[in-house]
């Protein structure tokens, strides 16, 4: 077995108190699931799961929808400045 040595990190209290509690009820210490991850790091020759961007939430789905529907319109108003997009907004 080779040395072993220490890893310091910085991380919110709260998310450190909630991934102890998870890890504590799957039997793992911090350090376990630390290594855990690392080793399977290693042996993927990646990150062990997907990284995703967030899904955007219901409100800014259905604003992106609007947009998309808007932009795909023949029909719809379209403007050619700022100013003439002002002007037909009253602003």
């Amino acid at each position: 077995m080779s040395a072993t040595k220490s890893l310091s990190i910085r991380m919110d209290e709260d998310v450190k108190n909630q991934a102890e509690a998870l890890f504590s009820e799957l039997g793992l210490t911090m350090t376990t699931a630390i290594n855990l991850f690392l080793r399977t790091s290693i042996r993927e020759h990646g990150i062990p799961f997907s990284l995703k961007l967030d899904a955007p939430n219901a409100e800014t789905a259905a604003a992106i929808e609007e947009g998309w529907r808007i932009a795909h319109d023949p029909n719809a108003e379209t403007y050619h400045s700022v100013a003439e997009l002002r002007k037909a907004l009253d602003v």
